[in-house]
């Protein structure tokens, strides 16, 4: 559960119970971590069975053997402690960039999670420890290569392990780094916020490392961001449909939930018919139009961008219940039994992770070709060359179509699903993988792109909106809603006028449509968008 007061937000662990808003709390906006005394209780009686069955004569996977394809060795009482630092060294290698602080800390928060449910038989000093190195603000330094999304987020979560242990390399609450050449070991950084350094005991390595936390921390921050997105693009959408003299009948309720029920295709078609309501533009045309219908990218836009709401929606169905998962290899049942099990291989994560990249490259290539279309004088319907002040002394937005195409064109490589690919490992004991990791790396870009796009998008409907009031001296304006959008767009991108410097404006509409306000902008003038 998530406590929201004036000063901080506070995200309590239980035995179960996690909510998306709470990972998004955690992982984006630095919200408290407590665990219960009821999970902290469960974790303690857990782990005494644990004790109990590393101290017998018959083997137990990951708690006296060895792991993955060593796991046929018996390991000895004295060998114990060192096989769980080995496990962690020797699984933390990842390579290459780091990857982003809201990631590893929703990484770390999920997989402390999971900790809490009592399935994995660590200590509760080890959730702990996790706990506290999260509300000091410390970060681990994983990097982007070094998870299968199978047999867990492995390197990942080894690079975060490392760090509970007094190791590896992480970055402080200022962004000092530590653990690397040069620079204090992560001991002291722990030393700083009184956190001790855990020593790990029998299946505390291999609990801290088996789970899909990588990838389903990145697509329920995904899944917040796309849902932010959505009605920003009916909003573009329609603006676009306003600047090419399209018309807003395709938009009727009658033509979508009776006849065809998709529950996205309903709710963008009721956005956009919202935000062209009472438009002198749209209504300038109503009466003897010789366009018999307009383009697929105009007229289908509730379609497409309907069919990215519907894929949001089972992407979250999934994300829940990963959510609701406890993930571990062996897993301690409620019975008692330490079992072996799959449930850390990342398959159902990463289906979604590559269907939302599949939608989105979708939804940024239809509103290029709306772009596009408002920059082309042969389908603009009256519009300047590339609306330009001066078309041949001037390029207008020429370029800006080129950024967007760009944009565009990296979604639909990044659209090339992960998860059909797989490379055995661990001397082929692991020989079918999800690549859950990888979907998700790539699925947070191609959302960086879509954001872009749609940017890109606003920018260039608005100047025509606006060429085409001053091209009628006033007579057509936009809409009330599409008049809200412009007065906030206007605060930080000049309207039509001579060739400028242009990338500061489009940077400035990417955080416009970024932060939500053009979305904000159309609900204030004509209701709440679905």
């Amino acid at each position: 559960m998530t406590i929201t007061s004036n000063e901080q937000l506070t995200v309590t662990l239980g035995s179960s119970g996690v909510t998306p808003e709470d990972v998004v709390a955690v992982a984006r906006h630095d919200a408290k971590v407590t665990v219960s005394q009821e999970a902290l209780d469960n974790v303690a009686k857990v782990r005494a069975h644990i004790d109990s069955l590393a101290t017998s004569d018959v083997p137990a996977y990951g708690i006296s053997t060895g792991f993955g394809a060593l796991a046929n060795r018996h390991i000895p009482n004295d060998l114990r402690t060192q096989l769980q630092k080995s496990l962690i060294r020797s699984h933390a290698a990842g390579m290459g960039p780091a990857v982003e602080r809201e990631v590893v800390r929703g990484i770390m928060f999920l997989r402390a999670k999971t900790l809490a449910s009592g399935r994995t038989g660590v200590r509760p000093v080890v959730l702990q420890t996790m706990v506290d190195v999260l509300n000091a603000g410390i970060t681990p330094l994983v990097r982007e290569f070094g998870s299968l999304g199978c047999s867990g987020d492995l390197a990942p979560l080894s690079h975060c392990a490392l760090v509970l242990m007094g190791e590896g390399e992480a970055t402080g609450p200022d962004g000092e780094l530590y653990g690397v050449a040069g620079k204090p070991p992560v001991a002291e950084l722990l030393a700083q916020h009184g956190i001790e350094p855990v020593t790990l005991a029998e299946k505390e390595g291999l609990a801290l490392v088996n789970g899909t936390e990588g990838m389903l921390g990145m697509l329920l921050m995904a899944i917040a961001d796309i849902r932010m997105l959505l009605a920003t693009a009916d909003v573009t959408a329609a603006l676009s449909v306003e600047a090419l003299l399209g018309t807003d009948q395709v938009f009727l309720p009658e033509l979508h939930a009776a006849l065809r029920p998709h529950p996205g295709q309903a709710a963008s078609a009721d956005n956009m018919l919202r935000v062209l309501s009472n438009s002198p533009i749209v209504a300038s045309h109503r009466i003897n139009d010789t366009k018999v219908q307009d383009a697929y990218s105009l007229r289908c836009a509730p379609q497409v961008a309907g069919a990215v709401r519907d894929t949001v929606d089972h992407a979250a169905l999934v994300a829940s219940r990963e959510l609701a998962a406890a993930i571990d290899n062996p897993v301690v049942l409620p019975d008692g039994r330490v079992t072996s099990n799959g449930n850390f291989h990342g398959a159902p994560v990463a289906y979604v992770l590559d269907f939302l990249a599949i939608a989105i490259a979708d939804l940024s290539s239809i509103a290029e070709r709306r772009t596009d279309r408002m920059l082309d004088p042969a389908r603009s319907h009256g519009l300047p060359a590339f609306l330009a002040a001066d078309p041949g002394v001037d390029s207008g937005l020429m370029i800006a179509q080129y950024t967007q195409a760009g944009l565009v064109s990296d979604n639909k490589r990044l659209a090339v699903p992960a998860s059909v690919d797989s490379i055995p490992s661990s001397a082929m004991q692991e020989d079918h993988v999800s690549m859950g990791w990888h979907a998700a790396r790539k699925l947070r870009k191609a959302v960086e792109n879509l954001r872009r796009v749609l940017a890109v998008e606003l920018v260039t409907s608005a100047r025509a909106i606006d060429m085409r009031t001053q091209m009628s001296d006033g007579e057509l304006t936009p809409g009330p809603a599409g008049a809200a959008v412009l007065e906030v767009l206007r605060e930080v991108v000049q309207g039509p006028g001579t060739d400028r410097f242009l990338s500061p404006e489009l940077e400035a509409a990417d955080r416009l449509v970024g932060s939500g306000a053009v979305r904000a902008a159309a609900e204030s003038a004509v209701g709440i968008l679905a």
